[in-house]
């Protein structure tokens, strides 16, 4: 998790939510590559990256509803984080619920369906 340690939630909240988010996606899109077993430990460590940055988020979100999603969403990412195995569907189901919390990385979408992860079909 060194990799955001430093990150403070002032530093965090310069970003707009948009940025935010796709900030996250794209530490979920790196995850979706780590999927065979062989793996596992870089996934736990990309999954850890994810829940720091959705705390983060949370942490300088200033609206309730927003934080109410955003703790939902991060009880996805916990639930794969300390699965038995790598789950690929519920990884891209979790990845596209977080796309869709803003207009700006919903548009995102369409490029996740071209998108092969290695242990598994399209991410759609």
């Amino acid at each position: 998790m060194s990799q955001h340690a430093g990150l403070s939630p002032e530093r965090w909240a310069a970003f707009s939510l948009d940025q935010q988010v796709l900030m996250i996606a794209n530490e979920m899109n790196r995850a979706a590559k780590l999927m065979a077993p062989a793996d596992r430990e870089r996934l736990r460590s990309a999954y850890e990256r994810i829940l720091q940055l959705a705390d983060l988020t949370v942490q300088v979100a200033d609206r309730a509803a927003l934080r109410r999603e955003l703790l939902r969403w991060r009880d996805l990412v916990a639930g794969l984080y300390v699965a038995a195995a790598p789950d690929p569907p519920s990884h891209a189901t979790a990845l596209r619920a977080l796309l869709r919390m803003t207009a700006e990385a919903s548009k995102q979408l369409p490029l996740l369906l071209r998108t092969t992860p290695r242990a598994g079909g399209p991410l759609a």
